[in-house]
């Protein structure tokens, strides 16, 4: 599945969180509630300010041991 991840600031509170770029449902934010972003059947539709993307790890296809 490809998408990115984005920081995005909650208009109402100012908590940043991550949100998933094609986000399937809306996304509240954790601390006040607000929706953040809204499906669109592709790219999701922010309502607060995105502060940056996220960038993906690239483990070079492997799959990585965490030793737990």
């Amino acid at each position: 599945m490809a998408g990115n991840f984005y920081s995005v600031r909650c208009p109402d509170c100012e908590n940043e969180q991550t949100v998933f770029g094609k986000a399937a449902s809306a996304v509240a934010c954790a601390v006040c509630g607000t929706t953040l972003a809204h499906p669109t059947g592709g790219d999701a539709s922010f309502e607060g300010e995105v502060i940056e993307t996220v960038e993906r790890r690239d483990t070079g296809g492997e799959l990585t041991d965490t030793g737990t």
